[in-house]
C-alpha cells in the first residue's frame, strides 16, 4: 500500500492544497493571456483568450468582395480556429502538468485511486 505504513493526511492536504492554488494560478494566467490566429495569408487575424473568447477580429479590405461574401467568411472561421487552436495547445502546456501531478487527473499522487 504505502511504503512505510500510513500516509500523512496532513501532508497530502497540503499538497493537494497547493496544486489547487497553482491550478487557480494557471486558470487565471490562461484567461488573461491573448492569442492570435490568422487566414488568407493575414487578410484575417482573429484573437482569443486562453480561456476561448474572442476578443478581437481585424479583417483586411482586400479580402473583402462584395460579391463573394462566403469567402470572407471562410477566412473569418479560419482565423477564429486558427486562434482557438493555438488558446488550446497553450491550456494543455500550462494545466497538463498540473493534472499530471493530479495522479493524471483522476486523483492525488501516492493513493491508491
Amino acid at each position: 500500500m504505502f511504503p512505510g505504513g500510513q500516509p500523512d493526511m496532513q501532508a497530502l492536504l497540503q499538497q493537494a492544497q497547493q496544486m489547487q492554488q497553482q491550478l487557480a494560478q494557471a486558470q487565471a494566467e490562461l484567461a488573461a493571456a491573448e492569442i492570435e490566429g490568422s487566414s488568407g495569408g493575414g487578410l484575417v487575424r482573429a484573437t482569443v483568450t486562453g480561456a476561448g473568447e474572442l476578443r478581437a477580429l481585424v479583417i483586411d479590405p482586400k479580402a473583402v468582395d462584395p460579391q463573394d461574401t462566403e469567402t470572407l467568411a471562410d477566412l473569418v472561421l479560419a482565423a477564429v480556429r486558427d486562434a482557438t487552436a493555438g488558446a488550446q495547445r497553450m491550456a494543455a502546456e500550462r494545466l497538463g502538468p498540473l493534472a499530471q501531478g493530479l495522479g493524471g487527473g483522476g486523483g492525488i499522487p501516492g493513493l491508491p485511486f
